[in-house]
């Protein structure tokens, strides 16, 4: 950031790196359609190529006034295309194709200088050293690429066919299938070992017993002529344009790697197939099943198996981070489904309350401002960037969740305090009836002692009329 300050100062040059990308585009595109010229032109002809019907040539000049006119309004990739692939179309039927590749390559090379010039400005390599500029893989690349871009033009047009490689770095996806071939490199090459090694052993057994199998139909080049062939090596052909190729161990070597690692059976495919009377039928079965299942089957597929499971690996590491960083807050660490039914989303909290922006700018801040007028805070954090401690980041930890928690509490105490009311109230009532029931009782007990005291009722001797 401070070089990106620094150069803002240079007009020309931040006006350059801030157009990085679109330099690259240009880069990319142009290395396309130079290829292109050259797969469909080549070899150039000394015919004029110049020669167009009316109606095309003016349809070309229109095509690159509206697509020039068109430019500044068309979404970058495709305007800058449509503008090439119409100005290309027309500098061949106007300038001839050589002039025109010589144009186009020249025009290429510039904007790779302009796209070098715009890394420089962007990243500061010279700043940081000689040193630091040999590292840097990606400077050296994209120096590799200016050179290959001179090498086209004043070499050979073939040279423009590296460019094409460039697409790798564009895309991540294909610089993950690169990735799965050298990542686990090791693994490959001993692999590959392996197998030269089994290969090594089944052309010593088909040297030592399987020598005459080994004898392949050939197409003899007709520049060398059969009367070419010394005495030494004519016994190794035959009348019916087979060659014996296991005449040497060296060449059972060669045929088995070459034909038994290429053909999907096996080299049992390009053998001489015998006949079921032969007295090494049998054998000839085992060694071919062997090479079958051993090297092509077993080894072919633990090289093909390590490929396919680290590209696997990226992908996975790749979704996973993707993931990561679309679910999970880059500050405290908090998953998305910790929001959940809370006062704050996800969304509004990696946004306002743990914006990394806000922490980015903190930083700045804390490195740009004179330590003497720090507050409380930010003498804290500096001293905490200085010791390189990051226990000043809220780590799982929100305070909006926090604050939700003691709401939550708080409610569970209203609803808590609101029971103990009612039952204090109810326990009230309850005690006003019990109350009352004492009394009720105490006025029965009372009446049964005034009854007692004046004594029990006297005898009734009416004796009734008959």
């Amino acid at each position: 950031m401070r070089w990106q300050k620094k150069i803002r100062r240079n007009k020309a040059l931040f006006w350059f790196s801030r157009h990085i990308s679109l330099w690259g585009s240009i880069s990319f595109y142009l290395a396309c359609l130079l290829n292109i010229a050259v797969a469909v032109f080549y070899p150039f002809g000394d015919e004029d190529e110049g020669i167009l019907s009316p109606f095309w040539n003016i349809s070309l000049w229109v095509a690159l006034g509206v697509f020039t006119a068109l430019l500044p309004v068309l979404p970058k990739p495709w305007g800058i295309l449509f503008f090439l692939v119409s100005l290309i179309l027309r500098a061949i039927y106007t300038i001839d194709l050589g002039p025109a590749l010589l144009l186009l390559g020249t025009i290429n090379l510039f904007n790779k200088l302009v796209f070098l010039v715009s890394f420089v400005g962007n990243q500061g390599t010279f700043t940081r050293g000689y040193k630091a500029v040999v590292m840097d893989m990606l400077f050296i690349y994209h120096l590799g690429y200016a050179i290959i871009c001179v090498l086209g033009l004043f070499v050979h047009e073939f040279f423009y066919s590296f460019l094409l490689f460039d697409l790798v770095i564009r895309e991540e996806t294909l610089l993950n299938v690169i990735k799965s071939v050298t990542r686990n490199g090791r693994s490959i090459i001993l692999t590959a070992v392996l197998a030269i090694f089994l290969v090594y052993f089944f052309s010593i057994i088909g040297f030592l017993f399987l020598k005459d199998d080994f004898r392949m139909e050939v197409d003899r080049h007709p520049a060398s002529g059969q009367n070419t062939i010394n005495s030494a090596v004519a016994d190794s052909y035959g009348n019916d344009g087979t060659e014996l190729v296991c005449n040497t161990l060296l060449m059972c070597i060669i045929t088995v790697l070459n034909h038994g690692l290429r053909n999907g059976g096996g080299v049992g495919d390009v053998l001489r197939r015998p006949s079921k009377e032969e007295p090494l039928f049998a054998a000839r079965v085992v060694y071919d099943l062997l090479f079958f299942f051993i090297v092509i089957i077993i080894v072919l597929n633990l090289i093909f198996g390590v490929i396919i499971d680290t590209f696997a690996d990226l992908r996975s590491e790749k979704q996973r981070k993707e993931e990561i960083l679309k679910t999970s807050c880059f500050i405290c660490g908090l998953e998305r489904d910790k929001f959940d039914n809370k006062t704050v989303s996800f969304e509004e909290h990696i946004k306002y309350e743990h914006s990394m922006w806000h922490y980015l700018y903190f930083l700045v801040l804390v490195r740009v401002k004179d330590p003497t007028e720090y507050t409380g805070p930010e003498s804290y954090v500096a001293q905490m960037i200085a010791e390189k401690n990051l226990e000043w980041f809220p780590r799982m930890r929100a305070m909006s969740l926090v604050s939700s928690e003691g709401d939550n509490e708080q409610n569970e105490m209203r609803s808590l305090q609101e029971k103990l009311d009612s039952t204090v109230t109810l326990v009230a009532q309850l005690s006003g009836q019990l109350a009352e029931l004492k009394e009720q009782m105490t006025e029965q007990r009372k009446n049964k002692q005034r009854l007692g005291f004046l004594g029990p009722p006297q005898p009734n001797h009416h004796i009734p009329a008959h």
